[in-house]
């Protein structure tokens, strides 16, 4: 548990908003290949690890996070922004990002309300967040858009928002375990398994770089795959069975029901072995799996 929990530090400290994923995705390659793991990329940058030759299982996770990208300087030098991903404006405001040009540049930000002082906007709590509304303040000495351009940072330059992790009573607290989690599992699996086990077993690991938009799984498999098995985030909330402590196995979610023989072999496996889990229903919810299937 403690080397899966500081492959999980480590990857989440590698910013990698969908779009930018190069950096976290040579780090697992690079891990992996260290310890007799063979790793290839796909064209559309997804890395799939695995030694066996024809795998027939692929277990899938994916790297990229929620983020944001410069959409443009404003006049007194700091940034509009538009997310990237389904980002929830209310639960990153204040929060800290890195700014990264196109040349490797990388600036430091926070994430703030447009005049959020309540000891002069009386609105303030009650200014809806929004893009419109916000904007990327700066740590550097900018009055105007001259001074920014100065600094090399356009539009499309990628905001990273930072993870906050902590590992506090054998609890992990950070933003995007979704997926982290997953992947940093995964990893963690192979190295049990080691290289000469991965090379009898017809499994090959997925990681890819563009689930939060909609389209990271839709392509890339090894040819030889029969079953997809995709590793995601459990939803926790009102009107579904999942909690911290359990395994959300889903049946249905927004793209319609999964595979029935393997969702059940899936429940099959966590009751053999005790394994803490809940079967659920997401209504607002879509995976790589989604993708696969579409």
């Amino acid at each position: 548990m403690e080397r899966m929990i500081e492959i999980l530090r480590e990857i989440l400290e590698i910013p990698s908003p969908t779009g930018y994923t190069k950096e976290v995705m040579a780090y697992i390659a690079g891990l992996l290949n260290e310890n007799g793991v063979k790793t290839y990329f796909t064209n559309k940058g997804a890395l799939i690890a695995g030694n066996h030759p024809e795998p027939e299982l692929v277990v899938a996770a994916h790297v990229d996070t929620l983020g944001a990208m410069v959409k443009g300087i404003l006049p007194n030098g700091h940034l509009s922004f538009t997310r990237v991903g389904g980002l929830h404006l209310p639960a990153f405001e204040g929060e800290y990002c890195t700014i990264i040009t196109r040349s490797g540049k990388k600036y430091r930000g926070t994430l703030l309300l447009k005049n959020p002082s309540v000891h002069v906007n009386r609105e303030a709590g009650k200014k809806e967040r929004k893009e419109e509304n916000m904007y990327i303040r700066l740590d550097e000495l900018v009055e105007k858009k001259e001074d920014t351009e100065k600094l090399g940072i356009r539009p499309g330059d990628f905001i990273a928002f930072d993870p906050k992790f902590e590992y506090v009573n054998g609890f992990v607290k950070a933003h995007f375990l979704d997926d982290k989690a997953s992947a940093a599992v995964m990893i963690d699996l192979m190295l049990d398994l080691g290289a000469e086990a991965l090379e009898k077993l017809p499994v090959a690991f997925f990681f890819s770089p563009y689930e939060e938009v909609g389209h990271g799984g839709a392509g890339g498999y090894p040819p030889s795959m029969k079953e997809l098995l995709v590793v995601d985030m459990g939803v926790v909330g009102d009107g579904v069975t999942g909690k911290e402590t359990a395994v959300s196995i889903a049946a249905k979610d927004s793209s319609g029901p999964y595979d029935y023989e393997m969702t059940t072999k899936l429940i099959e496996l966590a009751e053999k072995h005790e394994i803490p889990h809940v079967v659920d229903v997401f209504p607002y919810y879509g995976s790589d799996g989604s993708a696969a299937l579409r």
